[in-house]
């Protein structure tokens, strides 16, 4: 099978198809450009079943695949003591990657510019005015798709040398409880009444659907994974001692790992070869998010190619970003703040709607100031001054 196209896109992830879906319905008066997604069949190279989180103000493009959402946020410090925040006019979403894909499939298959072949890419090989994606299908039959354009979401195998990286790790349980025992107004958005590790800090996280229902998370920053057992144990105890949430049963479960890095993500494989999403940087560093900023760049890609300009992914999150970022997980790596207590005083302080703005890289030159006051200054100045100094080292992504 031999393919011609504007576009290659390379995976069909959250950047894949929120690429994808752009080019499905260009604007009017746009010019239109055709697009190859290249889907992993299912199998070991398919990503497993995600839930991916954000928050915005009003509704959204996806509203109609959330699982749920929320206006209330909730962080417990490690004495117990809870902090609970009204968020309005932002709203936290909680989307399922497999009904993010059957909203992406139902546009994709009605759209007369975008294609979707199930299929593994081999290699991504540079040729005169572009680029060729060679990949296979699940029965062997080989694939060939020549683009002027080729974005590339699959994560690298190797993260760029950073003067810090630190592992977002995670196990979660889908639970349903005999008795109603979650606040479905309320996400548990950090909970430290977990026993904490030598290194770095741990959470519980509590996305409630219902009374009976929700998604509870084991989250550790630290520098290595655990194993499966290690984090069924964490979870035992946490809805166990902490929640208390009584008999219940698990109904499904998710794993991860998020790399918080301040590597600097190349955005450009080729002359033609660009990279999108988490393997271009997306993801935020001091936090793991990368739904909104995977969506922003996704917008800014089809605008260029609507356009007929050089689609260059823009950097998902601003220098001063990425600088007060690498402060805090050098700080956080070196055992320079407590982790517990920097994230619950910056919620006590600091208005919720701020602080997601600022989460979002959305705020000001003041406003990042006077949030500034509120984390330990003095540490966090020190960490600032040890970054020209730290050596960037290569790490695994996971």
């Amino acid at each position: 099978m031999e393919v011609e196209s504007d576009v290659a896109v390379v995976g069909a992830g959250a950047a894949g198809l929120s690429l994808a879906l752009r080019l499905a319905r260009p604007p009017a008066g746009a010019r239109p450009v055709t697009a190859v997604v290249l889907a992993a069949p299912p199998g070991p190279y398919r990503a497993p079943r995600r839930t991916w989180c954000y928050w915005e103000a009003g509704e959204g493009p996806y509203d109609g695949a959330l699982t749920a959402s929320w206006q209330r946020l909730r962080v417990h410090a490690g004495d117990g003591r809870p902090v609970t925040a009204a968020i309005g006019p932002w709203r936290y979403k909680m989307l399922g990657s497999d009904a993010f894909e059957e909203l992406a499939g139902r546009a994709l298959r009605v759209s007369p510019w975008v294609t979707t072949v199930e299929a593994v890419v081999e290699s991504v090989a540079a040729v005169p005015g572009g680029a060729v994606v060679r990949a296979r299908r699940a029965d062997g039959g080989e694939v060939t798709v020549r683009a002027r354009w080729v974005f590339d979401s699959r994560p690298p195998a190797l993260l760029p040398p950073a003067r810090t990286t630190l592992l977002q790790h995670f196990r979660g349980w889908f639970v349903r409880t005999r008795r109603p025992v979650f606040d479905p107004a309320t996400v548990e958005l950090m909970d430290f009444r977990t026993p904490q590790p030598g290194h770095g800090l741990s959470f519980g996280y509590v996305l409630p659907t219902g009374p009976h229902e929700a998604l509870v998370e084991y989250t550790e920053f630290s520098r290595r994974v655990l194993d499966t057992d290690a984090y069924d144990r964490a979870l035992r105890d946490y809805t166990g001692r902490v929640l208390r949430i009584g008999e219940h049963e698990v109904t499904a479960c998710e794993q991860g790992v998020i790399p918080m890095t301040d590597a600097r993500f190349p955005r450009q494989a080729g002359a033609s070869v660009f990279r999108i999403g988490a393997a271009a940087g997306a993801t935020r560093p001091a936090t793991g998010y990368t739904f909104s900023a995977v969506q922003r760049q996704a917008g800014a890609v089809a605008a260029a190619l609507h356009a007929g300009r050089r689609p260059l992914p823009p950097r998902p999150h601003s220098a001063r970003s990425r600088l007060m970022d690498a402060a805090l997980l050098y700080a956080l790596d070196h055992g320079r703040v407590d982790g517990p207590a920097f994230f619950t005083r910056l919620f006590t302080r600091v208005s919720a709607p701020r602080l997601l703005r600022f989460l979002d890289g959305r705020t000001s030159l003041p406003e990042d100031l006077s949030i500034g006051l509120h984390v330990p200054v003095t540490a966090m100045l020190g960490a600032v001054l040890a970054l020209p100094f730290a050596p960037r080292r290569s790490a695994p992504t996971s």
